[in-house]
């Protein structure tokens, strides 16, 4: 059974509207990004984001309508599966409200629209028209009140049935209602830009006639035609835009010119564009003004130039700037221009005389073409077992097309934001900030310990900062283990000798104490009130802090009870905690005698040991929780009774294999979250009421510490191995993306860990003279800087087509690392004998690259791998095995496919081959012997039509599909069936409907602990711009994540009251299932912690598990992303 969750959603923006939809007197904006809705609202300082929400299904449509009952406009929302709904929204929730549920508009003998779906609303709001089959309109009545005597109330405003109206045409390119001349009583207008028969260009202007239906008849709507342009139009006519009043009429966009069609008299009249180009999508402005948008990012001003008021002269087309490449506009108020797009970062621009200043930039890493992974890790734990989750995973992808395309590296993690470096140094122990006036509440100074010195820097208001030999009676000679300020003006300094106490403001020690027997301080902790030392790893000593230091409390433990770890609470000054080495337990103690009021053992026999303790509150209206770090890097955790200090909630988790140290940095709500630095600093913070751990994108943090400045503020100090920096640290985590833009599609990525360097298949588009150049590139790019090395040109009319890294034997015996590349040509008649060419690569010790080798295949070269030292070329009807002898590769084997093979996936000598139509085959490589020849052989099958996109092996005799219909199917070989035939049969153990083309499918592996929910496997890349985790659910935890799944389908609504299992059923042109198959989604999962505890005890009624342990399971499923 699989299990599937977002590690990043959906960034492709294909739909956007402008409508009043949270406020009658407020305008906002409706972003659609696959199946999830964002709102915006506009300010000063650009778009924020107000909600967003997730919907069972695939946007295709939006539109407004404003029944006469509502002070706001209701959404209209189409999905993919030919369903649509209405939703308005509840100002009091604060949530979208299902005003009409989902109508079923499928038609199974229909044939879908190649063009898109369209929705379009009559000029006089009477009727809303969708175009999802060829040759069919689905007319959607917009209720009015009835003239008719005793003719029933209705809903004014709001969408009556749908009925069908046939046409004759059948592929409409676009289409739009027409603006009327007269007045409403006149019937609505549609004109249809479509190529008939003969693959010419026309339009037609239809007239609709609609019948509303009664008690007893249905209802009736047709499209009869009035008008035919006889003339053709061009072959690139693309769009058609109705022109309102005073002009009326169309614009008809083409690649070279646009016609203005004037449909009172049928006439038209044509203008030449100055450089040919193709239009991608339109906005209008005012009655004579439209924003235009083509496939190169230009935006273009284009005005309809009238004479006598209402007659059209001509037109003048200005471009004002380049944005991405656009796939919907919005104009906004104040000259602003919302640009959504699939292929680039959306962005928000700004419109000035003939120029366009870029406001906000919106990350899309849509459509991913390609992804590898690194920086895996090699950590293991329950809650952590997916590496992207704490951060270590990177994954680079190449995204977006021509102009947009770039390479991304995405990350999970809290963000920090360098503002500067301060010093480089090395080999920093810990770091303290301190006020060095008490008539200020900022921070002005640094302590800076190590081993056997302190260094202190001043800060000005200005932020310039100075070093100080002497700083306020501190001893700077020996490291410092706490700095820390205290009441009534003054510091305090423990050092392994020696706690003093410091007047603020005349630099005076006014107390110092010193262990007895020469002693060493080990560790130390304070607050406002009191001091805890560890002398010697044996004893405690508590000093409280009143007009000098004074013992309050001392005790011995003796050798065989080392203390490991000491912490006071700054909230409270009755109790301390304590580590200790020899039983891996801790302690709390009253302060005033060091009794023991609780010991809890922390570490089994033989395992690790306490080595740094914190208690601080991190969850509004909870018990403060009790932070423990293990010395193999586990973090166990305890809610803390303030009362009885009695310990429950215990959970463990793994940050590391080292221990972590913990730092509580202070929020502006009274709350803490706790930096924890290890080989993989993390930030540990409160959300929904459970506790986050998320890493830090810092690489390498030693220790750290508040540095509320006043030329910083909010921001924190940073040591590293190298140097120290200040910087802003984000509060919770966020998925972030670096970008390096390369102009060019980033068709295939390949890594090298031993190289530090990425291998990219790229393709380059240019216009000149009005003509397209395609130039495909291999590019070698640094993995920090993401710097371009080095670049080979393929040959004219070359493609790339795939790129991996392999380790090659050469004849001497020796391994050496490549990077293979295999291509494909545009022009198939250019010569008969070849049709695209394997390149090997070698990167040279100056990191250039060499081709070692090359041959030309008859084929395009598709996907490649690497069985048994050997290279496997999946070619357009076969799949090839070459042999890499003395620097040339020789055929050794091949298998010919059903139709194409269009990815590959190796494991062992086993090839897994996703067809182009025929899903997945298994091919077993057999190298020969005793004279014989290598062989392929088709060992299993899976015996359904599919269109395979991508496949992975993800377990023993299990792989992964994906198809070209946004499905994923799980194929198992039963090896051992009892029939040679049930050994050669695929058989489908999940599947269901993602609703998003994936392109690449990446195995991973992960070590997982033995009580670990889901096993991850691997991660997915789609075209909408998501990234999905892939993971096998744990044999003992399938019967519950089913269970738990279907009651939440039931008992958790959707917009638009959409069923869950439809959503997720497996669709495609063969077959259509009733629900998804032994498949768990991950999101509606997930959505189990936003549920109210009402909710949340129906659900988990009969599965014979409490709403506690199901919050715990769903929150350690959630930390996997």
């Amino acid at each position: 059974m699989a299990y599937l969750a977002p590690i990043h959603r959906p960034s492709s923006v294909r739909h956007a509207l402008k409508l009043n939809f949270l406020s009658p007197d407020e305008e906002c904006l409706v972003v659609a990004k696959a199946n999830r809705l964002e709102i915006y609202t506009q300010t000063p300082d650009g778009l924020i984001l107000q909600q967003s929400k997730a919907i069972y299904g695939k946007v295709t449509m939006l539109q407004k309508i404003r029944p006469a009952s509502s002070h706001t406009d209701h959404l209209f929302i189409g999905t993919d599966r030919y369903t649509y709904f209405t939703v308005s929204w509840d100002s009091k929730t604060r949530q979208l409200r299902t005003e009409r549920s989902f109508v079923d508009t499928a038609d199974k003998t229909a044939r879908d629209s190649e063009t898109g779906d369209r929705c379009l609303i009559d000029p006089t709001r009477r009727f809303m028209t969708l175009e999802l089959f060829e040759g069919v309109v689905m007319v959607i009545p917009i209720l009015h009140k009835s003239k008719r005597k005793g003719a029933p109330e209705v809903d004014v405003g709001n969408l009556g049935d749908p009925l069908p109206a046939r046409i004759s045409e059948l592929f409409v390119r676009s289409s739009t209602f027409l603006h009327p001349r007269k007045d409403q009583a006149e019937k609505p207008k549609l004109a249809f830009l479509y190529e008939d028969n003969h693959r010419k260009v026309r339009v037609k202007v239809r007239e609709l006639d609609y019948a509303a239906g009664g008690s007893i008849s249905e209802g009736s709507a047709d499209l009869n035609e009035v008008d035919s342009l006889q003339e053709e139009l061009e072959l690139g006519a693309s769009h058609i835009i109705p022109v309102p009043a005073p002009a009326y009429g169309a614009l008809i966009l083409g690649e070279t010119s646009i016609t203005y069609l004037d449909d009172a008299n049928n006439e038209t009249m044509v203008r030449p564009l100055q450089e040919a180009t193709i239009f991608a999508t339109w906005e209008q402005i005012d009655a004579q003004r439209w924003l235009i948008g083509d496939d190169y990012g230009k935006l273009y001003l284009l005005m309809l130039l009238l004479q006598n008021g209402n007659e059209v002269e001509g037109w003048k087309l200005d471009v004002i700037g380049e944005t991405s490449r656009a796939s919907t506009l919005n104009y906004l108020d104040g000259g602003y221009v919302f640009v959504g797009s699939h292929q680039g970062d959306s962005q928000l621009v700004k419109i000035h005389e003939k120029s366009i200043e870029v406001v906000q930039t919106f990350s899309n890493i849509a459509p991913i073409l390609d992804f590898t992974i690194m920086d895996m890790g090699s950590r293991a734990g329950e809650g952590q077992t997916n590496e992207y989750s704490s951060g270590q995973a990177r994954i680079v992808t190449g995204s977006g097309a021509f102009k947009d395309g770039s390479l991304r590296s995405v990350r999970s993690g809290v963000g920090l934001e360098d503002l500067g470096v301060l010093a480089e140094m090395e080999h920093i122990n810990d770091i303290f900030a301190l006020q060095s006036s008490g008539a200020s509440e900022q921070v002005d100074t640094l302590v800076v310990s190590f081993v056997d010195e302190t260094r202190i820097f001043r800060f000005s208001s200005a932020g310039e900062v100075e070093e100080v030999d002497n700083y306020k009676g501190f001893s700077l000679s020996e490291g410092t283990l706490l700095a820390t300020n205290a009441p009534n003006d003054r510091m305090i300094q423990v050092t392994g000798t020696t706690v003093r106490l410091v007047d603020t403001e005349s630099g005076m020690v006014i107390s110092d104490w010193m262990p007895a027997d020469d002693k060493a301080i080990t560790a130390a902790s304070a607050n406002d009130h009191n001091i805890v030392l560890s002398i010697g790893g044996v004893g405690l000593s508590v000093l409280s802090i009143g007009e000098e230091l004074q013992v309050a409390a001392r005790k011995v433990f003796g050798a065989e009870t080392q203390i490991s770890c000491v912490t006071i609470p700054a909230s409270t000054s009755q109790v301390c905690i304590v580590g200790f080495w020899q039983n891996a337990a801790i302690s709390i103690l009253r302060l005033d005698t060091l009794d023991t009021i609780k010991t809890e053992i922390v570490g089994g026999q033989g395992a690790a040991v306490p080595r740094n303790v914190l208690l601080t509150q991190i969850l509004p209206e909870q018990p403060p929780t009790l932070f423990v770090a293990m010395a193999d890097g586990n973090v166990i955790t305890f809610s803390v009774n303030t009362e009885d200090y009695s310990l429950s909630g215990k959970k463990s988790i793994v940050l590391g294999t080292q221990q972590a140290n913990f730092k509580a940095l202070p929020r502006s709500d009274g709350l803490f979250n706790v930096f924890a630095t290890c080989e993989h600093p993390s930030l540990i913070y409160g959300s929904e009421g459970r506790i986050v751990y998320s890493a830090v994108t810092a690489e390498k943090a030693s220790c750290v510490c508040p540095f509320n400045s006043e030329a910083y503020p909010g921001s924190i100090a940073i040591a590293t191995p190298e140097d120290i920096r200040i910087a802003l640290v984000d509060t919770e985590r966020t998925t972030h993306v670096q970008t390096l833009p390369l102009n060019e599609t980033v068709r295939r990525v390949a890594y090298s860990t031993k190289l530090k360097a990425f291998g990219l298949g790229t393709i380059k588009r240019t216009l000149e003279d009005g003509a397209e150049v395609i130039q495909s590139h291999f590019k070698l790019t640094d993995e920090i800087l993401f710097q371009e090395l080095d670049t080979y040109a393929l040959k004219e009319d070359e493609l790339v087509e795939s790129v991996i890294r392999a380790d090659l034997e050469e004849g001497s015996g020796n391994v050496v690392e490549r990077f293979i590349v295999g291509t494909a040509y545009l022009d198939d008649d250019r010569d008969e004998s070849i049709r695209g060419r394997i390149l090997v690569f070698e990167v040279t010790p100056e990191r250039g690259l060499k081709v070692v080798t090359e041959i030309a295949v008859k084929g395009a070269c598709r996907a490649l791998g690497i069985i048994e030292g050997n290279v496997v070329a999946a070619l357009v009807k076969t799949v090839v095995v070459y042999a890499f002898e003395y620097g040339t590769l020789n055929k050794v084997a091949s298998y010919r496919t059903s139709t194409a093979p269009i990815d590959i996936a190796v494991t062992g000598n086993l090839i897994a081959i996703a067809d182009l139509m025929k899903s997945v085959s298994i091919v077993s490589y057999k190298k020969g012997s005793d004279g014989l020849p290598d062989t392929l052989t088709e060992i299993a099958r899976h015996f359904q039509t599919t269109w395979g996109t991508a496949v992975a092996h993800v377990a023993e005799d299990t792989f992964l599909e994906s198809d070209a219909e946004g499905n994923l199917m799980v194929l198992h070989q039963n090896i051992n069936g009892v029939t040679a035939d049930d050994r050669r049969r695929l058989e489908v153990t999940s599947e269901m409907l993602l609703g998003e083309m994936v392109n690449r499918i990446r195995r991973i592996t992960v070590p997982t602990s033995t009580d670990a929910t889901v096993i991850p496997r691997a991660f997915l890349g789609t075209i909408e711009g998501s990234i999905y985790l892939f993971a096998l659910i744990a044999p003992k935890k399938q019967d519950l994540l089913m269970r738990l799944q279907a009651n939440m389908a039931r008992l958790v609504r959707s917009p638009g009251d959409l069923p869950f299992n439809k959503y997720r059923a497996f669709k495609n042109q063969v077959r259509e299932a009733e629900e998804p198959f032994r498949f768990v989604d991950g999101e509606l999962i997930e959505r189990f912690l936003d549920c109210r505890g009402k909710v949340q005890q129906e659900i988990v009624e009969g599965l014979g598990v409490d709403v506690e342990d199901v919050k715990g399971m769903v929150e350690s499923l959630r930390r996997l992303h």
